[in-house]
């Protein structure tokens, strides 16, 4: 992915705008398919639920429920924009197959290394990019004369390092808002238990005579903000792993790339 590729600019400023987008349709959601009458006794969003009506029984869970659901659809929703950068990012053939190949085409002359940087242009991804950079620094030493061995292999190396410090921040965008819903979504959904619970208690002390059934519903639905907010951090960490996993991997292999090219200049030099 180069530095100005429209892709890059679209997923630098995606967060910016997915967020309120997917409040107000949660909002939306929580409002006229979770509040509609035909889910509550007598027809009235003030009346408890249909027995085993679950929208009606969200509904209850109080404000806190449309920010619950924010959470659940972003977590779901970066989660889509992050595999499909890191998919593109890898290029369209097997990474590993591909360092090969490289590695084996500069063990020959230089058609064989015009041959590489052409592979990298089919290849395509953040790997390839920054093999590409390497390779062309790679033949601008082998026709410099001017400077030593060791500052060539440097120059080499500080190009690798360059172009990785380039692309990883692409891979590494937005996966932030996965770790901050991690923690911060079981926080609010126990923030919404609380406070259901406070509502429950309060009606039941001004009711005056126990309610064993009113208590107990009014329990369920508080639990509901918990049962959301440990949902959405169960994704958001299975999501993280599962990305950071990926972005390792990659990383791997282009430190593996920058290697195997610097020993085969070094070879070379011989």
């Amino acid at each position: 992915m180069s530095k100005n590729s429209p892709l890059k600019a679209f997923f630098s400023g995606f967060a910016a705008f997915a967020i309120p987008v997917l409040f107000i349709i949660a909002v939306l959601i929580y409002l006229f398919i979770m509040g509609d009458p035909a889910n509550f006794q007598g027809g009235s969003s003030e009346n408890d639920p249909l027995p085993g009506n679950y929208p009606g029984m969200v509904y209850k869970g109080g404000f806190i429920v449309p920010i619950l659901m924010t959470m659940f659809l972003t977590v779901w929703t970066f989660a889509v924009e992050r595999f499909i950068v890191i998919r593109k990012a890898k290029g369209k053939g097997n990474i590993a197959n591909f360092i090969a190949r490289v590695y084996v085409l500069l063990s020959g002359g230089e058609s064989d290394l015009e041959e590489a940087i052409n592979l990298c242009d089919k290849q395509r991804g953040s790997v390839s990019n920054v093999v590409k950079s390497g390779l062309l620094k790679y033949k601008e030493m082998m026709a410099d004369t001017t400077l030593s061995k060791e500052q060539k292999v440097v120059a080499i190396k500080q190009e690798f390092e360059e172009a990785t410090s380039l692309e990883l921040p692409v891979l590494e965008q937005n996966l932030v808002i996965l770790a901050t819903l991690a923690n911060l979504s079981t926080l609010v959904g126990l923030l919404g238990t609380v406070l259901g619970m406070i509502r429950a208690f309060a009606a039941l002390s001004n009711a005056g005579a126990p309610d064993a059934s009113a208590l107990a519903t009014g329990i369920s639905e508080a639990l509901i903000n918990t049962a959301f907010g440990i949902g959405s951090s169960a994704f958001a960490i299975v999501f993280y792993n599962y990305f950071t996993t990926k972005i390792d991997k990659m990383t791997y292999s282009i430190d593996e790339a920058g290697v195997a090219i610097t020993q085969q200049f070094i070879a070379k030099q011989k």
